[in-house]
């Protein structure tokens, strides 16, 4: 369950096997004769000139924006904006290849894997091998390769079982090492220089690249160790030859402006040896250091579904090409924690994650952050991932003053407003036009900080910084809530409900139901801790509209009278209230939770997205409508929406790499088995009916406790460990209890599955 294999090599870096440390990434693949590692780095993003990235500014029509759209004009926000043609975010892209190419004949008895518990990608065959794990400790990416013709000596220990000897090759015929700036979709501009620079303890290998028109540069560095061999330079790379029996490469790349320092690289690589040791010898020191930190975060959660022993052994695409079944959720469980923990660092994983073999990747390869950041991060808390909820928090925290300048530009007001695409760099609101007028929406910074706060739950503690940025968000409400509508209500103007519009009217509306529900959130959110301020901001969010039922019984998507429902669409932005805030739930508001799966009911699946698919099955998971939930993951894993590399596409067929159904999926499982809130633990509310028995270990809640689940033969052992003292409300499927809990007293529950 904890890895996967392939009997063949992989011919697109699709199918590459994946390997990160949130900063870093590495796809590999190619077979044994021209095998190539690409360098990725979540800094490795196409420059956008800055006068290109500032927010529009519009403050001073805002008003008579908004008086039109309270009149009934339906079209009023069609040209606000500054003018400007569309503007992509910067472009996320891979770096280069690292090449090794081997002359000989056949290859027999190949097999590559990747080790999730490691995160060592390994390939062997008869006469040869390659491992490579991308340093969570040393932020470096470490390849070790054996040699033809040399002694077997393989570097054995952990991550990698089962060394073959390295001999049977030619030691004549030589190995050559090269760093391969010639990626599909690379701008015809891109000066690229090398270099190969020999030494004592190896050969530095370089590649320079600077973006077209400006000063800002990429510069990769490989050390080369080969100790015993011959270290020829032969065009951009190094040919060895002689009686090493195998080479150590030491990879890094750093995004920068000016030239760049080489040297301080190549010191920096040197240093990682340790002034001496084999090639081997430095590989297991290394790797034992990464493993300390990867996999205690990696084995902190596990899911056991009883999978088929003879599936488990199965190869990863066999498997997908079963579309189903226990031994495949296993692995697409364990593999999207694996792909998730190793994307997240410096930053979340972007719609890619943080790999990509193509310079033109699909919308930029950014973070879109109104609706695939958060689905792609929905397990962090719950599957005990604060690696993930950090770079969350990286991002979210590192682009603050951009989020200020948005709100004074746009909406004239204080505090903040978050921007709906992003490459890492600019938060700025800059990319919109008629049909995605991203510029307006509001909800984004609730919905940003959410996380951060469920984490914040979770440990018991909340971070200065989040607290902060929350009193930001209530002080932009405070100043853009000054309109009313029918009753007096504060009306939320303008309003936009990602990506959708009313069936009657543009995109740019009057109260959106997200809109509606992030203001009411992030002002009570605001007021718990911000005692001083309580009164006046629960007194604004009380102050807001109810949500409206339709015509249809549903809950509708805007909450303004006339406003008609498009219900064929990806997005489920009107079901925020259910996902992930848990405002409405089958518990406390039944009426509304009704009028939410009557909305579930009639959605549409529009371009079939992945992430639409999963949103769905979030929503009927928080429903109870395990069987709902269970047809939406059906609909992914008989889509061909996996690689064999068990990364994700965004549309069926395997198109388009995307990042969304593979980080997501695990969230949606561990919500069908356990979900908390401060004050409730619900287990298995959504238990799909093909799931007869299992175990779900690790999951924390957001009271303070490690929740273990043990299922089979219509019963259910839950065992609750908590880190505080709480007092919960229990809804299992026997009905409601309540639960007093102590720090370090675990709590036994035995409770029927149905």
């Amino acid at each position: 369950m904890h890895g996967t294999w392939e009997a063949s090599h992989a011919g697109r870096w699709e199918d590459a096997f994946l390997g990160g440390n949130g900063r870093h990434g590495a796809l590999v693949f190619g077979d044994p004769r021209d095998e190539r590692v690409i360098v990725t780095h979540h800094a490795l993003v196409t420059p956008v000139p800055p006068a290109h990235t500032r927010p529009p500014r519009l403050a001073g029509r805002l008003r008579e924006l908004q008086d039109r759209l309270l009149a009934g004009d339906t079209t009023a926000a069609e040209s606000f904006t500054d003018g400007r043609p569309l503007r992509w975010v910067g472009a996320f892209h891979p770096g280069f290849a690292v090449r090794v190419r081997r002359d000989g004949g056949p290859v027999r008895g190949y097999r590559r894997e990747v080790d999730f518990a490691t995160g060592v990608v390994r390939a062997v065959w008869a006469g040869g091998e390659r491992r490579v794990f991308v340093s969570r400790a040393d932020d470096v990416i470490v390849q070790w390769e054996s040699l033809p013709g040399g002694p077997s000596r393989g570097p054995g220990g952990a991550g990698a079982p089962g060394a073959r000897g390295t001999g049977g090759g030619a030691a004549a015929s030589g190995v050559y090492v090269a760093l391969d700036a010639r990626l599909p979709g690379a701008p015809s501009g891109l000066a690229v220089a090398h270099g190969a620079v020999p030494a004592p303890d190896g050969t530095l290998l370089t590649l320079r690249a600077r973006y077209p028109g400006g000063d800002e540069a990429f510069t990769g560095v490989t050390l080369v160790v080969a100790p015993g061999a011959a270290a020829e330079r032969e065009g951009g790379g190094v040919r060895l030859r002689g009686a090493a029996s195998d080479v150590l490469l030491l990879t890094r790349v750093r995004r920068h402006t000016g030239e760049g320092d080489v040297h301080a690289e190549a010191a920096a690589l040197r240093a990682l040896l340790d002034g001496a040791g084999s090639p081997a010898g430095v590989y297991r020191r290394l790797l034992a250091r990464h493993e300390e930190a990867h996999r205690g975060a990696y084995e902190r959660v596990a899911l056991d579904l009883g999978g088929d022993p003879a599936e488990r052994a199965l190869p990863g695409s066999a498997l997908l090409e079963r579309r189903g079944g226990a031994a495949l959720l296993e692995r697409l469980f364990a593999a999207g924690r694996y792909h998730l923990l190793s994307a997240s660092g410096m930053l979340p994983p972007r719609l890619v994650g943080l790999w990509t073999g193509d310079w033109d990747t699909a919308w930029s390869g950014a973070f879109t952050t109104n609706a695939n950041l958060n689905l792609q991060t929905a397990s962090a808390a719950a599957a005990a991932l604060p690696e993930v909820v950090r770079a969350h928090a990286a991002l979210v925290y590192g682009q603050l003053p951009h989020w200020r300048d948005n709100a004074r530009a746009v909406f004239g007001a204080r505090g903040v407003v978050a921007p709906s695409h992003t490459d890492g760099v600019s938060g700025h609101s800059y990319h919109f036009e008629r049909a995605y007028p991203l510029h307006l929406w509001t909800a984004g910074a609730d919905w940003l900080l959410l996380p951060l706060l469920e984490h914040a739950e979770t440990a018991g503690r909340a971070d200065p910084r989040l607290v902060s940025a929350l009193a930001e968000v209530a002080l932009f409400y405070e100043d853009f809530l000054t309109r009313t509508g029918p009753g007096g209500r504060v009306a939320v103007v303008p309003s936009y409900s990602p990506e959708n519009r009313p069936a009657n009217a543009s995109w740019i509306t009057v109260d959106a139901t997200m809109d509606i529900a992030a203001a009411r959130h992030a002002l009570t959110a605001a007021a718990a801790h911000l005692p001083a301020d309580a009164e006046r901001l629960r007194a604004l969010a009380a102050r807001l509209p109810e949500y409206r039922v339709n015509d249809d019984g549903a809950l509708a998507e805007w909450a303004w009278p006339g406003l008609a429902e498009t219900y064929d669409h990806r997005h489920l932005s009107h079901l925020y209230p259910v996902w992930p805030l848990g405002e409405i739930n089958p518990y406390d508001t039944p009426e509304l939770a009704r009028a939410a799966h009557r909305a579930l009911r009639l959605r549409g699946a529009e371009n079939d997205s992945a992430h639409g698919h999963l949103h769905q099955g979030l929503v009927a998971a928080r429903l109870r409508d395990g069987e709902r939930a269970a047809g939406a993951l059906r609909r992914v894993l008989e889509g061909d929406f996996f690689h064999a590399s068990l990364m994700s596409s965004h549309y069926p067929g395997r198109d388009v790499y995307n990042a969304d159904a593979a980080h997501t999926l695990p969230g949606l499982l561990i919500e069908l088995l356990v979900q908390s809130s401060p004050d409730r633990l619900v287990l298995l509310p959504a238990l799909p009916a093909g799931w007869p028995r299992g175990a779900l270990r690790g999951v924390r809640t957001r009271f303070g406790a490690r929740v273990d689940l043990r299922w089979g033969d219509g019963r259910c052992t839950a065992s609750v460990r908590p880190s505080r003292a709480a007092l919960v409300e229990l809804r299992t499927p026997a009905g409601a209890d309540t639960l007093r809990l102590a720090a370090g007293r675990d709590v036994t529950l035995t409770l029927p599955v149905r």
